[in-house]
């Protein structure tokens, strides 16, 4: 199924239901939810997506797992897209809050060949297989940690938003413990708290996300690891590969070995 909204065959009596979609550049998807999970793939371009629990970006070739019920908003960057909706009783991941999922080359095969199923697609046949297959896919697909969580505290989540707005490494916890009028032993504590990381970590992981969506863009990777305070690109290199398995340079739109959207 191509380009058509989800309300039309939710009801539809079959365990996953497929949709293929096309968005502008720069649409943004308001704060919704589903009755089903969603299985969120784009094939091309970046993903944006918010929850109450904090932001992702989801890279080419990578995918979002949102559980039956979260409310959620996406921005779209040049992106068509794969979705699988997933009756809550079909699911095959246990996780309560949303996942960024690595989709491998078989995983994007499938996604492909499911959006030309129908509604009522023949469960006891070649097309019930392949959602099966699909589904052992999803299960045991690797999480990419391409997460910053938001806190609560609305003087650290300011200052949270404010880094993603303007990330940079180098950026030290004494110095948000000192905006916050806070030693910097309780502000380690307070931020673990918060945001259920060290400050190091999240500090990382948010400039990883900016990275991601910088690299997809076409940027060099010298320009995005210097932006984001790295000494050097190889330190920066280093980053990404030990967090991704994959060196920047194959994060890129025209990285060799990705799948494109007619594959």
């Amino acid at each position: 199924m191509r380009n058509i909204a989800l309300d039309t065959v939710d009801a539809t009596p079959r365990p996953v239901l497929a949709i293929g979609t096309d968005y502008p550049h720069g649409q943004r998807l308001p704060p919704h939810t589903h009755r089903r999970a969603q299985f969120l793939y784009g094939m091309t371009g970046l993903m944006e997506v918010e929850t109450a629990d904090g932001a992702w970006v989801v890279p080419p070739h990578a995918g979002v797992w949102i559980p039956a019920g979260a409310r959620h908003a996406v921005r779209m960057v040049g992106v068509a897209t794969r979705s699988l909706y997933i009756e809550p009783a079909a699911a095959p991941r246990p996780a309560t809050g949303c996942e960024v999922l690595t989709v491998g080359a078989l995983l994007h095969q499938l996604l492909l060949a499911a959006a030309d199923l129908p509604a009522l697609y023949d469960q006891d046949g070649r097309d019930g297989a392949l959602i099966g297959l699909i589904l052992h896919e999803l299960a045991a697909a690797p999480v990419l940690p391409v997460f910053a969580p938001l806190p609560p505290d609305p003087r650290l989540g300011t200052l949270c938003r404010e880094f993603m707005q303007a990330p940079d490494i180098r950026i030290r916890p004494e110095d948000w413990a000192c905006r916050l009028a806070m030693s910097p032993r309780s502000f380690t504590r307070f931020f673990r708290s918060q945001t259920g990381l060290s400050f190091g970590v999240w500090r990382r992981q948010a400039c990883l996300m900016t990275a991601l969506s910088r690299l997809a863009a076409g940027q060099p990777v010298t320009g995005v690891a210097l932006d984001l305070g790295y000494e050097s690109p190889p330190a920066f290199s280093t980053m990404v590969r030990r967090m991704l398995g994959r060196p920047p340079s194959a994060l890129g739109p025209d990285a060799p070995g990705q799948p494109g959207p007619g594959c």
